[in-house]
């Protein structure tokens, strides 16, 4: 089978290696060319031209208008032989854009899931993500065999957009607890305690979760390198905050961890992983 892929990001990439090893063969398209050719597979040079060669399509970009562009934009997928292929949009989408993409392709008689998956590079690498996929349920249920190459849970949450909804309604939380967490450690420091020994403490009580526990080393080296940016959870908390308007209710909490974020954003750290948060409590 070969599958056409599109988006190298830090998440993209470490899907798209995780695919080959399981002997995927994979035709890629990424908007740095250099980092598509790093994979060592065939690279189309538009979205257009890689559809003509497939018959479906992972694409996991930034956002929403990253994802429009690849798909409808100038030289994007609906410009090849998109007919009766399959997108899966693994972006993290505004829900309300998932809907019109799976309403456009489905009158160009292409398939669209609305597929966002849960969790970062390592789980990835592992093949341990989760994935939240709205659209037709048929289709998904063809896909299964593929989600499983690099998902370890596999739910369908009915139509396109949901998807979507899920995933957002997933980042609140994630947003949330790295806050608490990284806010948690640095008190724990400034009240003279050994930050490894309050990271354990923590583990072992109200704190213990899956993001302590991929996020333990980034806090304790304070290596904040990239695996899920600041810019990515700010833009995610951004389009939650759209989803509580639509739902016509209130979330402080939403409001109060997206600005952190915010904050982060203003002093220039954007491009740096969300565990970068620590380093607000850290240095007041």
């Amino acid at each position: 089978m070969k599958l056409g892929f599109i988006g190298l990001g830090h998440l993209g990439k470490a899907i798209a290696q995780r695919l080959i090893s399981q002997g995927v063969e994979l035709l890629v398209w990424n908007r740095t060319k250099e980092k598509a050719e790093e994979l060592g597979v065939p690279v189309a040079e538009s979205p257009a031209e890689l559809i003509n060669e497939v018959d479906k399509v992972i694409v996991i970009v930034f956002d929403s208008s990253a994802s429009e562009r690849v798909i409808f934009g100038e030289n994007g997928l609906v410009h090849g032989g998109i007919q009766g292929k399959t997108v899966i949009d693994l972006t993290t989408n505004h829900f309300e854009y998932a809907k019109l993409a799976y309403s456009e392709l489905k009158k160009k008689g292409t398939s669209y899931l609305d597929a966002p998956v849960l969790g970062s590079v390592i789980p990835a690498q592992k093949g341990e993500l989760t994935v939240v996929v709205g659209g037709n349920e048929e289709v998904f249920k063809e896909n299964v065999p593929l989600f499983e190459k690099f998902c370890r849970a596999i739910y369908y949450m009915g139509e396109a957009g949901n998807g979507s909804k899920m995933k957002l309604i997933n980042n609140i939380v994630l947003g949330g607890i790295m806050d608490v967490i990284a806010e948690a450690v640095a008190l724990g420091k400034m009240a003279g305690f050994d930050k490894e020994k309050v990271i354990d403490i923590l583990n072992n009580g109200a704190g213990k979760s899956y993001i302590l526990d991929v996020k333990k080393q980034k806090l304790l080296k304070e290596d904040f390198s990239p695996h899920f940016t600041v810019d990515l959870i700010y833009k995610d908390l951004h389009y939650a905050q759209d989803l509580v308007k639509e739902l016509g209710t209130f979330s402080f909490t939403l409001s109060a961890v997206k600005e952190s974020y915010g904050l982060l954003r203003s002093r220039g750290l954007g491009s740096m992983d969300f565990s970068s948060i620590y380093k607000l409590f850290d240095e007041r």
